[in-house]
C-alpha cells in the first residue's frame, strides 16, 4: 500500500534543495505572523475609532439620563416618564385603558 507520494528515483531533494525548503517555508510563516499582526491593528483601531464615534454621540443623552436619574432620587420627579394616568383610565402594563361607559362605539 502506498500512503504517499514518493518521488521518481533520482529526483530527492539534496542537503541544499531541504534546507532551502526550511527556510522559506520560516519566511513564509514569519511574513504570515506580520501580516496577521498588521491585520489585527488596523481592527483595533477601527474599534476604537468606533467606540470613541459613538461616545461623542451620546454625550448628551447620557448627560440628560444622569440628571434625570438625580432628580428622580431627589423626589423632584413623582412621576417615571414624566406624565401622569390619564384621568379615569387605569394602568395595566404600561397600557392606558379608558373606560367610556356603556357607550362604546367600536364594538
Amino acid at each position: 500500500m502506498r500512503y504517499g507520494y514518493k518521488p521518481p528515483e533520482g529526483t530527492e531533494p539534496s542537503l541544499l534543495g531541504r534546507v532551502v525548503g526550511v527556510a522559506a517555508g520560516a519566511v513564509l510563516l514569519i511574513a504570515a505572523l506580520m501580516f496577521s499582526v498588521v491585520i489585527f491593528a488596523f481592527a483595533l483601531a477601527a474599534g476604537l475609532l468606533a467606540w470613541g464615534f459613538l461616545w461623542w454621540k451620546t454625550r448628551e443623552l447620557r448627560r440628560q439620563m444622569r440628571e434625570q436619574m438625580e432628580a428622580q432620587q431627589m423626589g423632584q420627579g413623582s412621576e417615571p416618564y414624566g406624565s401622569a394616568p390619564p384621568q379615569g383610565g387605569r394602568i395595566i402594563e404600561g397600557e392606558v385603558i379608558h373606560d367610556e361607559g356603556n357607550g362604546d362605539r367600536h364594538r
